[in-house]
């Protein structure tokens, strides 16, 4: 009996990791497919500016930080890139349009 209890934790632990796989509720597959569509509108840049220590220098930090999302280099609609985001997430389709999503700015 000891030997079927590692195939069943492993069993467990397998079915855990295919439920987060599973289909989430549409308005948090809308949520999240917000940022899909805001990077298929262009590039997005970060610059961060500032100072640190090591405890013994003042030192001045920066960063900067460049994305292109591969829906902006093809060329795709922002629009169809949201609908296909949540479609694949939720299973279902959004229950309204990009533009009318609180929060786009298109």
């Amino acid at each position: 009996m000891i030997a079927g209890r590692p195939a069943l934790a492993g069993l467990l632990a397998l079915s855990a990791g295919l439920a987060a796989c599973g289909p989430v509720p549409v308005a948090q597959a809308e949520r999240s497919c917000m940022e899909d569509a805001r990077a298929a509108t262009g590039p997005r840049s970060e610059v961060a500016l500032g100072i640190g220590t090591d405890g013994h220098r003042v030192r001045p930090m920066s960063s900067v930080e460049i994305s292109v999302s591969s829906d902006y280099v093809m060329g795709r609609d922002p629009s169809d890139v949201f609908n296909r985001c949540v479609m694949r997430r939720s299973g279902q389709f959004p229950t309204r349009p990009l533009a009318q999503q609180p929060g786009w700015r298109g």
